[in-house]
């Protein structure tokens, strides 16, 4: 397995087609699915009025594993199977699966066959918050009965308080399943003396 220095590499594209066909990907990408459903289960409250999911961590962990074309599969695999099996009376709408897909492929074109740092992290995170945003205030417009910018202020905040702690959340994961991914042969060495870089 090769590290790359961005997606642009064509060696980059020819590894995450051949993801497609690695039973390991398809298995460990079912796996981050079957995760991603428990864990949309469990929050952190964070305040009365605000909770964290941490789904976002299994998504990444498929992106970073599986590459782009794979991760875009699971993403709506993952939103449908989520909605099927617990929707909580919400209406099914496809922009949300949307939304999750390029949350997933944001991932993969930061993580996936790349050396893992603080920069990759936080741009990773932070552009994944603004599309949540956008995105997510656009569905909600659509659906519900308030205007856009309601709904984008109310989000745009909500991200923003997340954001950190999310970042330190993904890193810390990263940090710790990284190596077992490694002796397992799913990723490359990707961190510098066992550490985040920046």
């Amino acid at each position: 397995m090769s590290l790359y220095p961005h997606p642009l590499v064509p060696g980059y594209w020819r590894e995450a087609l051949r993801s497609f066909r690695s039973l390991r990907s398809v298995v460990f990408s079912a796996v981050m699915i079957a995760a991603c459903i428990v864990l949309s289960r469990f929050y952190i409250p964070l305040h009365e009025s605000l909770t964290l999911s941490v789904t976002f961590l299994a998504r990444a962990l498929c992106a970073l594993v599986c590459g782009p074309l794979v991760a875009m599969v699971f993403a709506v695999a993952e939103d449908t199977l989520s909605f099927f099996l617990s929707s909580g009376g919400y209406p099914y709408f496809p922009g949300y699966a949307l939304t999750t897909l390029l949350g997933c492929l944001t991932y993969a074109l930061f993580f996936y066959r790349a050396r893992i740092t603080w920069r990759r992290i936080i741009l990773a995170k932070t552009l994944t918050n603004i599309q949540n945003v956008f995105l997510g205030s656009l569905w909600s417009a659509m659906l519900y009965s308030k205007g856009y910018l309601y709904y984008m202020t109310t989000s745009a905040v909500k991200n923003l308080i997340y954001l950190p702690i999310q970042i330190l959340m993904l890193a810390l994961v990263l940090r710790c399943v990284l190596p077992a991914l490694r002796r397992q042969g799913l990723v490359p060495q990707q961190l510098t003396d066992g550490r985040i870089t920046f």
